[in-house]
């Protein structure tokens, strides 16, 4: 403890020497020696022991912790020696007394300041510790009118305004404050407040007339307001000045003493403020300064001056074919700067045709919210988007209006099925693909040819091999359709093989339509024959053929009965033509008809016979001719086998003198 007195020993632990005698602990040392000695002492039984005895009384203040050094020597030689830290802590005592920074502390408080105000802060140091050097701040000798209106902080000296003060009432305070520890030794000092007087009475607002509602095409100097503004003080603080914010279309104009208008500053625009909070303040020429303010709503009545505006240049919407009719499409939005029944719009369709359709005929649009509907059902194989204009008219008078261009984007479904276009399916004859024997792997049997009137992915089209005679010896193109051979044919392959194609669309859900087809592997055309003969018909088929052939046959005729007609009329009319040429001077110009127009077959791979066919564009006479054999890949065998070999011979013979002008011209109808 600092305050121990001087002379006090502290006892220390003996250092321990194996050796004995001479060379045993002769003698201890301790270093440094500024506050503290050491005392050797010999015990009964010779052994030293050591004591620490302090010199002079310690200061924690000045220094709280010592280290020292004790050095225990033997006496054998060469000497030896330990040493030992001694670590000593200086504990305090309430030795020291609070020491206020300052003997007089001087305020100032303005008489309007308000409650809790800080007015100043009273400090002191302790230079104990801990709860000895914790200080407390209290009034020491005050007036009760002082402690009525003042506040000290007991632990922070904070002296804050308990009431409001009157200048004209008090114009100082003293007040004594003391600073004690918890020991109870203190200190104290004086602090002096002086009230400062202020100009305490503000000015008065007085409205003596208002107009709240002017329009936005006013005139510019409008009266809006006229106000009357006193102050109750005298002299400097009695003068007033008034004005109003900034940046606003009025302005405040002097008319009379003490009286002001409001009036407009520049033209008014509803659409960019509709409403104006203005506020007049008033302020005298006290020091300091009061203030008074009065704010007034004014607000702008609506003129038809701005015309209906859209969200967009221009709206662009999608919508899936096959949509049920009335269905909402696109909401289309304007909007109208002004306000009430200015703003109140409605939309109407312009008048246009979209492919030669009243745009109303395919699109509505609700007069009150915009919304567009579909009429009808669209079909994006027909119509692929259709584009025509809305206009928005407001309520105003005269009204204003505005047109916006729409574009409605119809997106395909897959609602279409893909469509084989080769090999083409028959129902009266068989069609076969001629493989030969000798056909290598990755031969090029034919390839199935189908397209999709989608578009985008509904029109992708995969090919897959659904059924086959043998799926070991053809694979399908998944992409192109190409039926090819998987491995060499041989021997043992069956003449005649089926397959069945199954084209798939990669919409969603997906369509497909399937092909058969029919392969005869063979080297000699009577065998592919032999092998053919025997396919028949469904029952089905043959009743689906009846009924095609009656209609066929109903068609045929009354396109004769029409061709006669229309012949008929045309020899007539030109008959007629003839007697008024006849009887008429002027020249008669004939007509030529157009050149030939060339028709070929067409297809991804070549029939068994090709023909080149030259014809007259508007002629019933035709110029014929048969080229030669274009190839032996494909075969038509008839139902009955005998008639189709003998027309097959016939053919062939017929195919070789094609060329000669006896078989040419006999081509002429």
């Amino acid at each position: 403890i600092e305050n121990t007195a001087s002379g006090t020993r502290f006892p220390l632990d003996s250092a321990v020497d194996l050796d004995v005698g001479i060379n045993g602990i002769q003698n201890y040392a301790l270093s440094p020696t500024d506050n503290f000695k050491l005392d050797v002492n010999n015990r009964a039984d010779g052994k030293k022991y050591v004591e620490m005895v302090l010199q002079r009384e310690l200061d924690r203040e000045e220094r709280n912790e010592l280290k020292l050094v004790l050095t225990a020597y033997d006496g054998g030689s060469p000497k030896k020696s330990s040493t030992a830290q001694i670590h000593i802590s200086v504990l305090d005592v309430n030795d020291n007394t609070p020491a206020c920074n300052q003997a007089l502390y001087k305020a100032e408080v303005k008489e309007n300041s308000p409650i809790g105000s800080v007015l100043t802060t009273v400090s002191a140091a302790d230079a104990d510790e801990g709860v000895n050097g914790e200080v407390s701040y209290s009034f020491a000798q005050a007036s009760e009118d002082a402690r009525h209106v003042f506040d000290i902080n007991s632990e922070t000296g904070q002296i804050t305004l308990l009431n409001r003060l009157d200048y004209e009432t008090e114009k100082s305070y003293q007040l004594d404050i003391k600073a004690m520890d918890n020991g109870g030794l203190a200190d104290t000092c004086k602090i002096i407040i002086d009230v400062v007087d202020v100009n305490d009475n503000p000015p008065t607002i007085q409205l003596m007339s208002f107009s709240n509602t002017i329009a936005e095409n006013s005139p510019v100097g409008t009266t809006v307001a006229v106000i009357n503004v006193e102050d109750a003080d005298s002299g400097q603080n009695g003068v007033v000045q008034c004005k109003i914010n900034e940046h606003i279309p009025f302005k405040i104009e002097s008319s009379l003493t003490d009286y002001y208008a409001l009036v407009t500053d520049e033209i008014l625009d509803r659409e960019n403020i509709a409403e104006y909070n203005i506020t007049i303040l008033v302020s005298d020429q006290g020091s300091p300064a009061l203030h008074s303010n009065k704010t007034l709503t004014v607000k702008i009545s609506d003129v038809n001056d701005n015309a209906p505006v859209f969200g967009s240049d221009q709206f662009r919407t999608f919508i899936t074919e096959n949509n049920s009719p009335g269905v909402a499409v696109l909401t289309v939005k304007a909007g109208d700067a002004d306000w009430g029944p200015n703003a109140r719009l409605s939309y109407f369709l312009e008048d246009s045709d979209v492919m030669g359709n009243p745009v109303s005929s395919l699109v509505s649009i609700n007069s009150d919210s915009g919304v567009i509907h579909a009429v009808r059902s669209f079909d994006y194989e027909q119509m692929k988007s259709l584009t025509f204009n809305v206009t928005a008219r407001d309520g105003g008078s005269p009204p204003l209006s505005s047109e916006v261009m729409v574009t409605i984007i119809v997106q395909d479904q897959n609602d279409n099925a893909p469509q084989v276009l080769y090999p083409v399916q028959t129902g009266g004859s068989v069609v076969a693909e001629i493989v030969p024997r000798s056909a290598d792997v990755g031969y090029l049997v034919t390839k199935v040819v189908a397209v999709d009137v989608d578009s985008g992915q509904n029109a992708w089209l995969s090919y897959k091999l659904q059924k086959a005679t043998d799926r070991a010896l053809f694979e399908v193109g998944p992409q192109n359709g190409e039926i090819r051979t998987v491995r060499q044919v041989t021997d043992k392959d069956a003449v005649k093989q089926k397959l069945t194609v199954v084209v798939e669309d990669n919409g969603q859900p997906s369509r497909s339509a399937v092909v058969n087809i029919n392969v005869a592997v063979a080297d000699s055309f009577p065998e592919v024959v032999s092998e053919f003969s025997d396919f028949t018909h469904s029952k089905e088929y043959n009743d689906n053929l009846t009924f095609y052939l009656v209609l066929a046959l109903a068609a045929v005729s009354f396109l004769f009965i029409t061709t006669v007609v229309v012949i008929i009329s045309v020899k007539i009319y030109r008959w007629r033509q003839s007697r008024i040429f006849y009887q008429s001077s002027l020249p008669v110009i004939p007509y030529y008809p157009p050149g030939y127009a060339d028709t070929g077959v067409t297809g991804t791979l070549p029939h068994m016979y090709n023909y080149d066919v030259c014809m007259t564009t508007n002629s019933r006479k035709s110029d014929c001719k048969y080229s030669t054999l274009g190839g032996q890949s494909v075969l038509v065998v008839d139902q009955s086998f005998s008639e189709t070999l003998q027309r097959v011979m016939k053919e062939k013979e017929f195919l070789e003198n094609a060329e000669s002008p006896e078989m040419v011209g006999s081509c002429l109808l």
